[in-house]
C-alpha cells in the first residue's frame, strides 16, 4: 500500500493493466452480481433530484423498478445502492444498445446535456473500489473475471488502472492529488524491480 495525500493506494493500482473492452464484455459489471452499484449519501440526493430527467432514457423494466424501489435502496449489508431490476438481475438505470451492450442512462443523460451528473463515482471508478475510514479512503483493484477482456486490453496497450482512471479519480481526489499519484506510478513502474 501506498499513502497518496488521504488516501492509501494498493501497489496493484499501479502494477496492473486494465481498459475496459465493451465490445468484448457487453457492460458485464453492470448486469451482473448481487447488489447495485455503491452510493454516498450526496449520490443518493442527486439521484432523486434527476430522475424525472433520466427517466426518458430508461428501459420499461429499469422504470418499472425504480417506480417500486426508489432512487436507491439499502442493500443487505446495509449499504446505499442502485436498485436491481430484479435480485441478482441488472442495474436499474441500465439501457440496452442495439448490439446488447450495457450502457447507463444517467450517462446518456449526461451526454445529451439532461443531467449534470455524470455517474455514481463507484461506477467511473470502477476496477477501483474504495473503502472510507475516519482518516483515510482505501483504493484496492477489485479483481472480477467479467473484466479478464479489459485486463487483456489494457496488457496491450500498456495502460495501469491509475492512468485508464485518470478522469474518475481526478473527480474523487482533484488534480493535485492525481500528479502526485501519477509521480508514485511512475516511480513504481519505472523502478528496476518494477514487474
Amino acid at each position: 500500500m501506498v499513502e497518496v495525500g488521504k488516501t492509501i493506494v494498493a501497489e496493484s493500482v499501479f502494477s496492473n493493466a486494465f481498459v475496459c473492452d465493451l465490445t468484448a464484455c457487453k457492460g458485464a459489471c453492470c448486469i451482473e452480481g448481487d447488489s447495485g452499484a455503491p452510493l454516498s449519501d450526496d449520490e443518493c440526493a442527486v439521484l432523486e433530484s434527476i430522475q424525472a430527467a433520466v427517466d426518458p432514457y430508461l428501459n420499461d423494466e429499469g422504470r418499472a423498478a425504480l417506480a417500486r424501489e426508489g432512487a436507491w435502496v439499502t442493500d443487505v449489508d446495509g449499504e446505499k445502492v442502485t436498485p436491481l431490476v430484479s435480485p441478482g438481475g441488472a442495474c436499474a438505470y441500465v439501457v440496452f444498445d442495439d448490439r446488447g451492450t450495457a450502457l447507463c442512462a444517467i450517462e446518456q443523460a449526461h451526454r445529451d446535456g439532461a443531467v449534470s451528473f455524470k455517474k455514481p463515482l463507484s461506477c467511473h471508478l470502477y476496477p477501483i473500489r474504495v473503502t472510507r475510514y475516519r482518516s483515510y479512503d482505501a483504493l484496492n483493484y477489485h479483481r472480477w473475471s467479467v473484466c479478464a477482456p479489459a485486463c487483456q486490453l489494457g496488457e496491450s496497450l500498456k495502460v495501469p488502472i491509475y492512468k485508464f482512471l485518470k478522469e474518475p479519480l481526478i473527480r474523487a481526489y482533484g488534480e493535485t492529488w492525481y500528479a502526485e499519484l501519477s509521480e508514485v506510478g511512475e516511480f513504481i513502474n519505472n523502478s528496476p524491480d518494477a514487474v
